[in-house]
């Protein structure tokens, strides 16, 4: 009998999402959030198996991202609903300078979760276990676990994945810096955003930024760029992967699905260049629609897309 494994784990706080829509001033459109969920979604998406650890609130939004995830198969045996906190919120406003989010997320279940709360057993049998600066930002108790969790997936030989991702809404940039960079240093792939990259290393050219990662200890540093599409490097040779063309209308869970969609491909090739040419397309097609997990796109439409490319350059 083989040992049954989950490709990927997924670490931090789920969301409800407000996202203001480009109609009526003043209307919201209800969607789910929260980077690791919204990186989950996007890898179970790409034929990933998917689990989550956390926790939610018993309250409405809890349980729509419950059924979000029972729709999308994640696996969320291991998230627990505290019966007091509630589910944290967020809100998006469209500017001219791009997304604004506001959040509602103090006090709330998932910042209450600590290392005694961690599926040490699922962590143990995952192939990749991910979390995010954000996972680590919402509370001292989630920052350990994060830590943690880390530990014990690189004791079991298990990789570790982080996204930098920087709230400095959610604490100071010095304590950002300093948790941040350690658990960078306990991450076999590292996926930052040139925007978070540029504050937490002080750093403006994206090879220094890659360079500064790899110098922590990663296997694979991945630095999406924006509109200009991404880096990817290892230790021994790196590609800069030019973006796409689409019609982006809200750019919300973009990041995050590029985690995904690169995690989900690296655990199916082995090829960190194939999944960032992968994530790179999946990542602009997610940007066609409004708010962060309605327009992540499934595999049939990001190898659509990836043909279209193919057969145009021909």
């Amino acid at each position: 009998m083989t040992e049954t494994r989950i490709d990927l784990l997924c670490l931090g706080e789920p969301l409800g999402e407000f996202n203001a829509t480009r109609g009526e001033a003043g209307a919201f459109q209800f969607g789910h959030g929260g980077d690791t969920s919204n990186c989950a979604v996007a890898a179970a998406r790409q034929g990933a198996s998917v689990a989550y650890a956390g926790a939610l609130g018993d309250d409405s939004a809890g349980r729509s991202i419950r059924a979000l995830w029972a729709r999308e198969g994640v696996d969320d045996t291991h998230v627990s609903t505290h019966p007091t906190a509630p589910t944290g919120l967020y809100f998006v406003d469209h500017g001219p300078s791009g997304h604004v989010f506001s959040y509602l997320r103090a006090g709330s279940a998932a910042s209450l979760a600590g290392p005694r709360d961690l599926p040490r057993d699922l962590i143990r049998s995952a192939r990749i276990v991910q979390a995010s600066g954000i996972s680590q930002a919402i509370s001292a108790s989630a920052c350990d676990a994060v830590f943690e969790a880390f530990a014990t997936a690189r004791d079991a030989g298990v990789l570790t994945a982080y996204d930098t991702n920087l709230r400095l809404k959610l604490w100071p940039l010095t304590r950002a810096r300093a948790i941040i960079h350690a658990a960078c240093a306990m991450a076999d792939i590292v996926l930052p955003g040139l925007d978070d990259a540029t504050q937490l290393t002080g750093l403006n050219s994206p090879d220094a930024i890659v360079d500064f990662y790899l110098g922590l200890g990663a296997r694979v540093v991945a630095l999406t760029l924006g509109h200009e599409g991404s880096l990817v490097a290892t230790p021994v040779r790196r590609e800069r992967l030019v973006p796409i063309k689409v019609k982006a209308i809200d750019a919300t869970g973009a990041g995050d699905c590029y985690d995904g969609a690169f995690l989900a491909e690296y655990i199916r090739t082995g090829d960190a260049f194939a999944a960032a040419a992968y994530a790179n397309v999946a990542a602009a097609l997610s940007t066609q629609g409004y708010g962060a997990v309605a327009p992540l796109p499934n595999r049939a439409e990001v190898e659509a897309r990836i043909a279209a490319e193919a057969k145009a350059k021909h």
